[in-house]
């Protein structure tokens, strides 16, 4: 899958599930669970055990099925562990210019983190895909997102922390082209549980906020084709 279609795919879900977990039987069956909800994008962080041999291993899995990033990036070693374990794109909750540089010279999709506008504008102007807006929430969430995007239409944004089912339909509707989603969609307790019918039915619950969301855009309804 090229880095054109990996895009479109995560514009076209507008969901994308941070795994976090203990091991790596638990990642596969977040995996699988939020799989079976209709949700067929991973962002795999570098704070999960083993986490590059855990994207090697999940690639080997659910390649035909799912594509499987790596998040929590922090330096270009990193990155290139992660690239060569099978990642397809790169997400970081800091702005590091090499990263971008690599990834883009490797042709394989890269999500930044920033903040401000100034950090922002230069993760774009660097080649950033997308911008990860991390903390959202913390910084006024969906109204945040709303005040860039006035300003900087034209910069693709994922936010990410603290996204929930009752606040992403805000983020989309303020101009998100996805978000980030940790534990209120990967839920680690449930896993373990045995409980992974819930995790499924929360991915098909978010699933549908995507849609109606972007069926009331800009304060007018538009279509969903």
């Amino acid at each position: 899958m090229t880095k054109e279609q990996i895009i479109s795919q995560i514009r076209e879900t507008g969901i994308v599930p941070v795994i976090r977990s203990d091991s790596k039987d638990e990642a596969r069956r977040l995996i699988t669970a939020i799989l079976a909800g209709g949700i067929s994008i991973f962002e795999v962080t570098m704070t999960v055990p083993n986490a590059v041999s855990l994207i090697d291993s999940l690639v080997g899995d659910f390649g035909d099925k799912a594509i499987i990033g790596a998040g929590t990036v922090l330096d270009v070693e990193a990155a290139q562990d992660c690239m060569a374990a099978g990642a397809q794109f790169i997400v970081s909750p800091v702005l590091n210019l090499k990263v971008i540089e690599l990834c883009r010279s490797k042709n394989i999709s890269v999500f930044p983190g920033a903040l401000t506008p100034t950090e922002i504008v230069a993760a774009w102007e660097a080649g950033a895909d997308v911008v990860k807006i991390f903390p959202a929430y913390a910084v006024g969430g969906a109204n945040y997102l709303k005040a860039i995007k006035t300003p900087l239409p034209q910069i693709e944004l994922m936010p990410t922390g603290g996204v929930t089912l009752l606040t992403m339909g805000d983020f989309i509707r303020a101009g998100a082209i996805a978000v980030g989603v940790g534990s209120d969609l990967v839920d680690v307790k449930a896993i373990r549980a045995g409980e992974s019918e819930k995790i499924t039915n929360m991915a098909r619950g978010f699933v549908k906020a995507v849609g109606d969301a972007r069926l009331f855009i800009n304060g007018k309804t538009v279509s969903a084709e």
